[in-house]
């Protein structure tokens, strides 16, 4: 009788704690901030690691600390800290430029200090082009500055995880940002490259507007840990980090694809849809959060914990070293 209570108090510990892991942390949501026909809500929370020796990926690269290797195979790379003290995070749908074709990164991860060479999952955004291109190194990619810029990307890279419909994807939205911009952005040296589209004078210049407008908005804001951003009066997407350190050092990138979002979804719009209350987006969380629960181990102790529903879909990283979730991405399907 005594070891079924014994069972039964364990059973009852470890269903609590799945139930805590699966429910939303408790947030703050500031109040809507547009320009045009982006709407862009600042998430509030706490630190979950006090750690501040984490860099980008853009960081890292530039430093030449973190090195990505062509692998040859269209759907994975591996990577490499070569740092004796810092650590490297990396997020899904962060682009890399290089190697045999441009791929962006599937999943998000840290990389930790002196890591050895540790496979990522890929995706091609470059369909046309299997060589080196200009002077760039055939064997490793060279940067990362940008990323996937829709949510039908995102969901094609993390939920689906369909090669053919990213490829899909990267081509209606080179066809959208085309249409509003006043020109092609396809780059004469490789047309299906979705990077070289990023770069185009025209789809930087006109997202720079949006960059200028909002990029001050987290200016003093020590708990700030994430965003939510709405185009065209419906909500997208949304990140949360670990930490304010972390938001900080990613937010000008993910304001800039944000901002290129907006831009390619235009259509003639010069400004939103009265926007939703904060109290919509906290919804908005909790009602993705409580989806059932898919888990796959990926490489360099982290699992990726998917959560699929009819109308939107999470993806978060887990770290098993500090027992925390790095990083969590929030889709609105519909």
């Amino acid at each position: 009788m005594k070891l079924k209570r014994v069972f039964g108090v364990i059973a009852v510990l470890c269903f609590s704690a799945l139930f805590c892991l699966s429910q939303t942390p408790a947030y703050r949501i500031s109040a809507p901030y547009s320009h045009k026909n982006l709407t862009i809500y600042l998430i509030h929370g706490k630190n979950e690691t006090s750690k501040t020796k984490i860099l980008t990926l853009q960081e890292a690269m530039k430093m030449r600390i973190l090195r990505v290797y062509e692998t040859s195979d269209v759907n994975e790379l591996s990577v490499e800290n070569i740092s004796k003290e810092f650590d490297v995070f990396i997020q899904s749908g962060d682009i890399v430029k290089g190697g045999q074709q441009d791929r962006v990164l599937a999943v998000s991860i840290i990389i930790a200090a002196r890591s050895g060479r540790i496979k990522i999952d890929a995706f091609c955004v470059e369909s046309g082009r299997w060589q080196k291109r200009g002077n760039e190194d055939a064997g490793q990619f060279s940067s990362s500055n940008d990323r996937i810029v829709s949510k039908e990307l995102k969901l094609a890279a993390n939920v689906s995880r369909s090669q053919q419909e990213v490829w899909a994807k990267v081509s209606e939205a080179q066809d959208k940002l085309s249409a509003n911009v006043g020109g092609s952005v396809a780059a004469p040296v490789s047309r299906s490259s979705l990077q070289l589209s990023l770069e185009n004078g025209k789809v930087a210049a006109t997202a720079d507007e949006y960059v200028n407008k909002l990029s001050n908005l987290i200016e003093g804001k020590s708990d700030v840990i994430g965003y939510a951003f709405a185009v065209n009066g419906e909500l997208n997407s949304a990140d949360i980090y670990v930490s304010n350190a972390l938001f900080k050092k990613l937010w000008p990138r993910m304001l800039k694809a944000a901002a290129i979002e907006a831009v390619a979804e235009q259509n003639g719009r010069m400004s939103a849809a009265p926007p939703a209350k904060p109290a919509a987006i906290s919804e908005f969380l909790a009602d993705a959060d409580a989806g059932a629960a898919h888990e796959r181990a990926v490489s360099g102790g982290t699992r990726i914990v998917t959560r699929d529903k009819k109308d939107s879909a999470v993806y978060e990283a887990r770290d098993d070293k500090s027992k925390t979730v790095v990083h969590r991405a929030y889709v609105k399907k519909q």
